[in-house]
């Protein structure tokens, strides 16, 4: 990426609110097939940013070659920025959502602990580890591994963060993360939650990850699952289309192909993740009343509580329901 163009990109990160009109057709790029490489494709839907309402409609397309989902043509990275504002719920600075303040803070906190859980699976994690988290957001995970073992802590993120309290004494990589100065085989973890979907060059991401991995070292990565029960119920309102945000759709048979272009062993392939599924079912149904219209987080919590008190028998066999998560843990040799 030239100079000019990372300056706009980043620029545009903090002027997301300033952008009300859909985007016009010189702001986008067509692109091929990212697992195969082919450019032949059939039109699969239609997709808007149903969580804050920005206006825009995104075409996503299925590989003929390869059946990959993917958005084509898709905005170009420098006029992404504009749908990571404050808005995006990975981002968000509200702290305040009234008497349901402590569910809030508690969901967060079991978040955390919920992928903490996941990757002590799988290794140990102490004070001689070094986690890398790719796509970091709020940086609330890599402080709860900093605090709870003590792990020397560091995130990427396109955009820069480090101002939230999560990264104190953590180290903050801002950018695209396959253009990061970090050190080769410098890491006993590297997580990716919820980053993939998102990427522009995911086989070149998880080829970085490889590279940047010490021997035995793992790289956890969780996405939504496209051939999963909540898509089949909401389609083009399926919370894991979030476009533009969202540039791929991974089946679990398109994520396990991506991980064979490296050389990382595969240690397992799980149905479900450390991100809630519930919040795909209350997220679709709610995104199919609105009709990309925006959820009102601060009014959804409400409702969303109740859903979730509601639905709690349903969701204690969440991991053997393929609702909507997916998870492949893979080892460097």
């Amino acid at each position: 990426m030239s100079p000019g163009i990372r300056v706009s990109f980043f620029c545009g990160l903090t002027m997301g609110k300033q952008m009300q009109a859909a985007p016009s057709v010189d702001q986008f790029e067509s692109v091929n097939c990212y697992n195969c490489g082919a450019d032949d494709s059939a039109e699969l839907l239609f997709g808007q940013d149903d969580l804050t309402g920005k206006p825009g409609d995104f075409r996503f397309v299925t590989c003929n070659r390869c059946g990959l989902a993917y958005q084509n043509p898709r905005l170009k990275i420098e006029h992404i920025g504009a749908w990571y504002d404050d808005e995006y719920i990975a981002h968000r600075k509200e702290n305040n959502w009234g008497l349901l303040t402590r569910f809030y803070e508690s969901g967060m906190q079991k978040h955390d602990r919920q992928k903490d859980a996941l990757v002590s699976r799988y290794l140990q994690l102490d004070q001689q580890c070094s986690v890398l988290d790719v796509g970091s957001g709020s940086g609330s995970f890599l402080q709860h591994l900093r605090k709870k073992y003590g792990v020397q802590a560091a995130g990427v993120d396109f955009k820069d963060l480090s101002h939230l309290p999560f990264y104190e004494g953590v180290t903050l990589h801002n950018g695209l993360f396959y253009e990061q100065n970090l050190p080769e085989g410098g890491f006993d973890l590297i997580t990716m939650w919820h980053f993939l979907e998102h990427d522009y060059d995911p086989v070149r991401s998880i080829q970085t990850a490889e590279r940047l991995l010490k021997p035995g070292g793992h790289l956890v990565i969780e996405v939504p699952r496209l051939d999963c029960v909540s898509y089949r119920l909401f389609g083009k309102r399926w919370p894991g289309v979030q476009a533009p945000q969202h540039t791929v759709m991974y089946s679990r048979r398109h994520l396990l192909q991506l991980m064979e272009r490296t050389d990382l062993e595969l240690v397992e392939h799980l149905p479900w993740g450390a991100f809630p599924a519930y919040f795909y079912l209350f997220a679709g149904t709610a995104f199919l009343l609105k009709g990309g219209k925006g959820l009102n987080l601060r009014r959804a919590i409400y409702p969303y509580a109740l859903g979730q008190l509601l639905l709690s028998p349903i969701m204690l066999f969440e991991r053997s329901l393929n609702l909507a998560m997916q998870t492949v843990v893979c080892r460097k040799a």
